[in-house]
Order: C-alpha cells, then sequence, then structure tokens
C-alpha cells in the first residue's frame, strides 16, 4: 500500500498566509528527490493553526500539485469526529490516497470512544485511512487490542498505522494483532531504522522535509534488506533526526528549510516561535554533518 520515505511535510507561510508557491515548489523538489509520498497537514505542517476551510485548501494543492507522480496521505485528524469527516470528504474529492487521523486528542476518550470515532470515519469517510498513534501530543493511546479490533471490523479500509510511539515492541504486537500485511509506518526518525527492522514498511519523517535524498536512499536500503547501508545512512542522519527536535517542531524544520531552499521562510504560527540559538546551532552542525550544507 504505501512504502519508504513519505515526508511530513511543512506548510510554508509568509505575512500570515499560506505561501502557496513555495508549497508547490516544495512538492516538486520532494517528488524529484526520491520521496515515495506525501503527508501534507500533518503536526509538522502546523494544521492545528489552519482554519478548516485553509485546511482543506492546502490537501488540494498538495494532491494537485503531485498529480499521481506519488501518493498523499492527507493529513485529517481533529479531536472533533465530524470535522475529521469533513476533512476525509474534501481529500476524497481531491483524489487523496488515503487519510492519515489521530485518534481525539484533549477530549481524552476512553478506548470504546476511539473505536467508535474510527468506525464512524471508516464507515463515512469514503478513503483508506491510516491511523496516527501519537499519544505524546494526543494524550489518549490506540492500544494494541483496540488497533487490532478497529482493522477486523474495517479491513478494506484501515489499511495502516503511522505509530509514533516509540515503543519499537508495538511493531511486533501490531504486526500480530492486525496482520502482517497491515501497512505500519514510523512516526519518529530517530528509530526507524530498528522499526523497518521489526517489519516495518517505511517511515513518515520529518527529516525528510530537508534530506529527501537521503530519507529516500535509507528506506531503500532497509526495504532490500541491506543494513549495513542503512547503518552508514542512520549515522550520517542521526544528528539531524535529532536537532530537528532540539526545539518545539517544526520550528527547527522550517529554520533548516530557510536556509537550504531560497525563497522559503520560516515564518511560524503562534503558538509555535522560532528556535532558540542553541537549536539553530545544532541544525546548523546537523546539516554539516550530513553533507547538506
Amino acid at each position: 500500500m504505501f512504502s519508504g520515505s513519505i515526508p511530513a511535510l511543512a506548510t510554508p507561510f509568509r505575512n500570515g498566509g499560506f505561501d502557496e508557491a513555495r508549497y508547490r515548489e516544495l512538492i516538486d523538489w520532494q517528488i524529484a528527490e526520491g520521496s515515495n509520498g506525501l503527508v501534507p497537514c500533518g503536526t509538522t505542517g502546523e494544521a492545528a493553526t489552519m482554519s478548516i476551510e485553509e485546511h482543506n485548501h492546502v490537501l488540494k494543492v498538495c494532491i494537485e500539485q503531485s498529480a499521481g507522480r506519488v501518493p498523499v496521505i492527507a493529513g485529517c485528524g481533529s479531536n472533533d469526529t465530524s470535522v475529521a469527516l469533513e476533512h476525509m470528504r474534501a481529500a476524497r474529492d481531491a483524489g487523496a490516497a488515503a487519510a492519515l487521523l489521530v485518534p481525539p486528542y484533549y477530549n481524552r476518550p476512553n478506548q470504546e470512544g476511539v473505536f467508535r470515532h474510527f468506525e464512524k470515519l471508516a464507515r463515512e469517510g469514503g478513503l483508506p485511512i491510516v491511523l496516527y498513534n501519537v499519544p505524546a501530543r494526543t494524550v489518549t493511546d490506540i492500544q494494541v487490542d483496540t488497533m487490532s479490533r478497529i482493522v477486523r471490523a474495517f479491513p478494506d479500509v484501515v489499511v495502516g498505522v503511522k505509530d509514533a510511539t516509540g515503543v519499537l515492541a508495538r511493531v511486533s504486537m501490531q504486526r500480530a494483532g492486525c496482520g502482517e500485511r497491515f501497512c505500519q509506518l514510523s512516526g519518529n526518525d530517530d528509530t526507524a531504522l530498528a522499526f523497518m527492522a521489526m517489519g516495518g514498511a517505511g517511515c513518515v519523517s520529518v527529516t525528510a522535509n530537508v534530506a529527501p535524498r537521503l530519507c529516500a536512499e535509507f528506506q531503500a536500503a532497509c526495504l532490500a534488506g541491506d543494513y549495513a547501508k542503512a547503518l552508514e545512512y542512520q549515522d550520517r542522519l542521526f544528528p539531524l533526526h535529532m536537532a530537528l527536535f532540539s526545539d518545539a517542531s517544526p520550528g527547527p524544520v522550517k529554520y533548516a528549510l530557510s536556509k537550504l531552499r531560497p525563497g522559503v521562510s520560516p515564518e511560524l504560527r503562534l503558538p509555535m516561535t522560532e528556535p532558540c540559538a542553541a537549536s539553530k546551532k545544532a541544525v546548523d552542525e546537523a546539516l554539516a554533518h550530513a553533507g547538506l550544507i
């Protein structure tokens, strides 16, 4: 279904608005560099700062610009099931390959509430679903038994997971509970090597925003079973994986992009602010270590 390096795209802003021209350029660059898919309007894309209308417009632009060259897994998550459904329908109508969906954040539903949320979206959204389990941000964990229940109920709709729990044992647990064909994508660049060795299919990557070719080559090595080569890429990229989270994300990512891609502004929307001096220094050093500057 999905595999390889799939960047969780940052959304460029300028003077408070969506910089559509730069976004289209970034999409073309990502595809030319070998990225295997795109995720617009996720956490790194600052979707939480967008209105429903702007969110759906950004999705449409990404799908339009990619023009079928790579699959687009549209970020459609919300703590309001009806809003998530609205995003799914907009993404479906625009031609997305799938929807990426978090469990409801802030509300803190129990596991039955998590199941019912995804049940409604699976029945009515009209798109394949990739679950996005990131309890560090949502507080709510899609527990393995619940995930298995969702997949068993909708095996042709709920096709995969972006796992950002950081618990590597989840890969094996989810293989056992959801089946070997269930597509598991790492949500953490720093542990993607181990995730792939345990049965992962790829990574929804933050680092791929700034090192798309290296991340794509790393993933290709993993998928080919060449873990010696993959480890070389890991060593080259690891300082960058860490530096891009040395301050609140996506601040360091946007700072790095502004250094590598002329015309891309590092602008963020409140409550996000520019990274501190120490973070910028870490990013600069990591970009140099990776051979990107």
